[in-house]
């Protein structure tokens, strides 16, 4: 061995021993805490002994309680950590969808919304396409339907009008006319002394009662076996059952001698004489109609409106649209014949008149 490491084996001879005199001191000190400690059973009061200890001792305690927090194996380590991984995970799948899901359904809602608005309002505002057309047309069918269900209030019939269909009352209804008419017997005139509501031409000229240009009511009426339209005629006068009406009636309506040569004289039961403001006879003296009983009444006319019966006959084929045309700017229309008849088009699915 060298001389020149002799120190420093010396040197380290010497640390050495400095290290185990300074353990056996720290051995010596602690082995007198403990012979303390164990002295201090013998003190009466708890504070004191808790007083005693140091911090070694409240080191030592946290240090027990946290070795027994401790898994009791590797293994046992292993699963709790890979079950926390796991939950972890599971947490962060499950809580976007949780959180999101709402907010999904919410956005698809809003977005149904919006459009729902968005086509209502177009719907409601737009001034040309296809939503303007369905709009106008749909408000005009709820106007017609309207204005109809407001006149069957009044007239308490349906129908409430009828289309002239023939000129057998011309001048004072022409074809193509759109009559109101009420049911019997409602907005009967005081003049009417009867349950259907009509006044009689005779009795017109005696109270001055006047529609449609001429004295009395005019009546639209269906007498039995008729397949065509109602006819729609003025009410002359009344007769009863058995009775020789030949002098009440005006020669210039019939061309018969006597009541033996005039049709449905004597009167086969009670009824009205009806006659066409434009016809030659009397309809019961043509053979168009026995007298006209009151439960064959259909309702009496009570107001005309010009041209708007056009669209009915346009539409059953009845008159041609250069006709109604003709008609309306005044050239006039052919009358149907059957005797002068006049005929009315209910506004319903009423077969045409002949």
């Amino acid at each position: 061995m060298d001389e020149g490491d002799r120190p420093t084996d010396t040197d380290g001879s010497a640390g050495r021993d400095e290290r185990a005199e300074d353990q056996s001191e720290a051995t010596s000190e602690r082995s007198d805490d403990e012979i303390l400690g164990g002295s201090d059973d013998e003190l009466p009061d708890e504070p004191d002994r808790v007083a005693s200890g140091g911090p070694g001792d409240e080191a030592d305690t946290d240090r027990e309680v946290d070795l027994g927090d401790e898994p009791e194996s590797p293994g046992e380590a292993d699963e709790s950590a890979e079950s926390g991984e796991f939950d972890a995970g599971s947490d962060a799948e499950t809580t976007p969808e949780s959180v999101g899901d709402p907010g999904f359904e919410t956005a698809e809602t809003t977005a149904g919304t919006t459009a729902d608005e968005s086509l209502i309002h177009r719907f409601r505002h737009d001034r040309e396409g296809a939503l303007m057309w369905i709009r106008e047309m749909l408000a005009s069918v709820a106007v017609v339907l309207l204005v109809g269900l407001l006149l069957f209030g009044v007239s308490g019939v349906w129908p409430p009008m009828v289309a002239v269909e023939s000129g057998s009352m011309e001048p004072n209804m022409q074809v193509g006319d759109l009559v109101f008419v009420t049911e019997p017997g409602r907005l009967a005139p005081d003049a009417a002394e009867n349950g259907v509501g009509v006044v009689t031409h005779e009795v017109g000229q005696e109270v001055d009662y006047r529609t449609f240009g001429s004295y009395g009511s005019v009546m639209i009426y269906t007498p039995p076996g008729r397949t065509g339209s109602p006819i729609i005629h003025r009410a002359m006068f009344h007769v009863t059952e058995g009775e020789n009406w030949y002098d009440r009636a005006d020669p210039e309506h019939h061309n018969a001698v006597d009541c033996g040569s005039l049709a449905n004289c004597p009167a086969p039961h009670d009824g009205y004489i009806t006659l066409g403001d434009n016809n030659g006879a009397y309809d019961q003296a043509s053979g168009l109609s026995p007298p006209v009983r009151a439960e064959w009444v259909n309702g009496v006319a009570r107001l005309r409106v010009p041209y708007l019966g056009y669209i009915r006959l346009i539409a059953t084929g009845q008159v041609e649209l250069n006709e109604a045309i003709a008609g309306a700017v005044g050239s006039g229309l052919p009358a149907t014949t059957e005797s002068g008849l006049s005929g009315v088009s209910p506004l319903d699915s009423s077969p045409p008149a002949a």
